[in-house]
């Protein structure tokens, strides 16, 4: 008797050990692009799997240009490649129109028990959470939001008697940028985004175009590239990072540009707020003490300098793993993560832009002195109303329609080709118009 009970546990242990190996944990795959705060958020992977051990975490991290071509390609196909895919403002209504990524809230109430307790849908920021639906529903759950700002180093304007006014124009921007410029001990006056891409170069370009009167398209859907005003807008900027700029211009994205500033060799670098928590981490910045902020320049228009978008979480309709992609969409954008991460690397590294609450935790406040001007610079943007003229589309750095992808990144190439000075500025946007006249054409823009 005693022989046939050691045989069946040996038998109920092999079985047992059977089925937990079978029951091997979900792997997601998730496409995010390789900005500061994603990587912060791959270095919690191991944290998340001790916590959801039937869950596995399989990252792919990629530069924005190449991340945007190969999620849209995976997701507009059907490939089915990716669990949770990284998209922005841009993305997510289209996106959700084509059927292409779930509802965030028809998948949380299909899968109740999935989403990060507490999660808080009532605490993400209205702004953000309007600009990520779509008929009504959240289609993307937001990692990050920011506007966009001028950021200068205090310690070299005080050197050079300079002072930085509380709305500064682009021609101030440049009188200070030549004053600063001393390439031959490697600073340059102003570093800003001149990488192909409608993403990287043409999203602080576009706050430019519209504070110069200047606009993607009119009422009619006429392309107004080789308009004067972005002949005006486009020329000033490119002779701005030619004569006062960093060199290998065309090389330089967000990634490039904060690395430059946080080293101590740019004076200015007019981009995004979510670098500001980077800028003011000791262990990432050289520059820490000697950081100012102040509104992104305005130019003879006050309006559509400074732009609304946010990097959030989608789940491809293609996806077999919702469920799962669900848990970890809701823990990597909770109020959780938030708190995870202000204790681990510093609050004035978390994820910004998001949530009510942040900006009610005075953890948060005493630590970034910023978070209180990027919120007023998030509640002001309006992608309804950002330039001079009317205009047909919705967006600031962008023009809400699935054919600005194709037509803001050939522009891009184009105006990198006159930054490069392969071509002149007009030559440029002549041949930016026609391209986007073809390609709305083609697109059934006209009748």
């Amino acid at each position: 008797m005693r022989k046939f009970l050691v045989l069946m546990c040996l038998v109920v242990f092999v079985v047992s050990g059977a089925v937990v190996s079978a029951q091997e944990p979900v792997e997601l795959t998730i496409a995010t692009v390789n900005n500061p705060d994603m990587v912060v958020m791959q270095g919690f992977t191991s944290v998340f799997e001790e916590q959801y051990p039937n869950i596995k975490l399989n990252w792919v991290v990629l530069p924005e240009n190449e991340l945007r071509a190969t999620v849209t390609t995976d997701v507009a196909t059907g490939s089915s490649t990716f669990d949770i895919v990284t998209v922005g403002m841009f993305e997510t209504p289209l996106w959700a129109a084509n059927g292409w990524i779930h509802s965030m809230d028809a998948l949380a109430a299909e899968y109740p028990d999935n989403v990060q307790a507490d999660y808080g849908f009532d605490d993400l920021l209205e702004g953000v959470k309007l600009g990520l639906s779509y008929d009504g529903q959240l289609y993307s759950l937001p990692f990050y939001g920011e506007s966009s700002m001028l950021m200068y180093n205090t310690a070299m304007f005080e050197e050079a008697g300079l002072v930085m006014p509380e709305q500064p124009t682009w021609d101030e921007v440049r009188e200070f940028a030549c004053a600063l410029h001393d390439p031959d001990n490697n600073r340059y006056g102003i570093v800003l985004r001149g990488l192909p891409g409608w993403g990287e170069i043409m999203a602080p370009l576009t706050t430019v175009v519209n504070t110069y009167g200047g606009r993607w398209f009119d009422e009619n859907w006429e392309p107004q590239i080789n308009s004067p005003e972005w002949n005006e807008a486009v020329s000033f900027y490119v002779s701005l990072i030619q004569d006062c700029g960093q060199p290998g211009a065309t090389g330089t994205g967000f990634t490039e540009a904060l690395t430059l500033i946080a080293q101590g060799q740019a004076a200015m670098w007019v981009d995004a707020t979510v670098a500001a928590g980077f800028l003011s981490n000791p262990e990432q910045s050289t520059i820490v003490d000697s950081l100012g902020f102040a509104p992104a320049p305005v130019g003879p228009v006050a309006k559509g300098n400074h732009w609304l978008w946010a990097w959030s979480l989608a789940i491809p309709t293609t996806s077999s793993h919702a469920a799962e992609a669900l848990q970890f969409a809701t823990w990597a954008t909770s109020r959780d993560y938030i708190q995870l991460v202000g204790e681990t690397n510093g609050w004035a590294t978390i994820p910004p832009g998001t949530r009510v609450s942040t900006y009610e935790n005075q953890a948060y406040l005493d630590a970034a002195p910023f978070a209180s001007t990027v919120l007023g610079l998030m509640e002001t943007a309006d992608p309804t109303d950002s330039t001079r003229d009317p205009v047909p589309y919705v967006g600031v750095q962008f023009a809400g329609i699935p054919e600005f992808q194709g037509i803001g990144t050939d522009v891009s190439q184009l105006i990198a080709e006159a930054l490069a000075g392969d071509k002149t500025v007009a030559e440029a946007l002549e041949q930016a118009n026609t391209l986007a006249r073809e390609a709305m054409e083609e697109a059934g823009y006209y009748e």
